[in-house]
């Protein structure tokens, strides 16, 4: 079955130590599988393993993906007491050395780059790694469901274009061999007769576009990615229907191959939304 590349989908779980975290999946149209990610500090590590859980579900169209922390624990102050020796021991030697009369004050130590930070989440997140695994899945899942039921939409809107359009290509047959017999009985020369009839001929047109269609149909029924090959196959319709259209001669065969170029058109249109 046909999917969808729109959709939203967001989760929620407790996840020790951080509290609850939220995580939001929304898909919009894109040539190929791209991934933007807005991910709270701490979690920029997890990246590329996030990335692969939702490649393994989802396979084209634009995704981002939101995590937020939205109960947080009270973040601890880290001090980076090497690096604080390195410095007092250093500053004592420039006052040594220099014979600076300057006291080392706590608040000069403080201000110094390096010394004090909010204790990093890189290495919890790491660890919880195995519960916002979980989370994401659940989320990536919610959103293939949202996916699958557009696409289950999608489908009955171009099954039904499909076969209006096969319809339409009957008609077409049957009015054509009925234009082309009264045409050639009209004209006297054979020479004449031979010209128009390899002029106007829509014969070869008609099978390929009808082949097209049975193509197309089937291509509907396949599991997996298909918005591409579907977008192709249409693409061969129009340039087949703008063929007939310049070689009809029949003013009832034209309006019926207008209103397919206009069927057509819709179809290339929502091909555009399927994975």
């Amino acid at each position: 079955m046909i999917q969808s590349m729109t959709g939203f989908a967001s989760k929620e779980a407790i996840i020790r130590p951080f509290g609850k975290i939220s995580v939001e999946l929304k898909s919009s149209n894109h040539k190929f599988l791209e991934i933007v990610f807005h991910l709270p500090e701490g979690f920029l590590s997890l990246e590329d393993r996030i990335k692969k859980e939702i490649e393994a579900k989802i396979k084209r169209g634009r995704i981002t993906c939101v995590i937020n922390i939205i109960s947080k624990k009270t973040a601890a102050v880290f001090i980076n007491k090497p690096l604080l020796r390195n410095y007092i021991t250093n500053l004592k030697k420039i006052n040594q050395e220099f014979r600076l009369k300057d006291e080392i004050s706590i608040n000069t130590l403080m201000h110094l780059p390096g010394i004090l930070s909010l204790e990093e989440d890189k290495i919890t997140a790491t660890l919880s790694w195995s519960s916002l695994r979980v989370l994401v899945s659940r989320t990536a899942d919610e959103l293939l469901k949202t996916r699958q039921k557009e696409g289950r939409a999608l489908y009955g809107y171009l099954k039904n274009r499909q076969e209006t359009l096969k319809a339409s290509l009957a008609l077409i047959k049957t009015r054509f061999k009925k234009a082309l017999k009264n045409k050639l009985d009209s004209i006297a020369a054979e020479e004449e007769r031979t010209a128009f009839l390899k002029s106007s001929d829509i014969t070869e047109e008609v099978e390929r576009l009808m082949y097209h269609l049975e193509n197309f149909r089937h291509k509907l029924s396949k599991v997996g990615p298909i918005g591409k090959e579907l977008d192709f196959i249409a693409q061969e319709m129009q340039r087949e229907a703008n063929t007939l259209a310049a070689k009809s001669f029949d003013a009832l065969v034209v309006g019926q191959v207008v209103q397919m170029k206009s069927q057509i058109e819709k179809i290339r249109e929502q091909v555009q939304n399927i994975e």
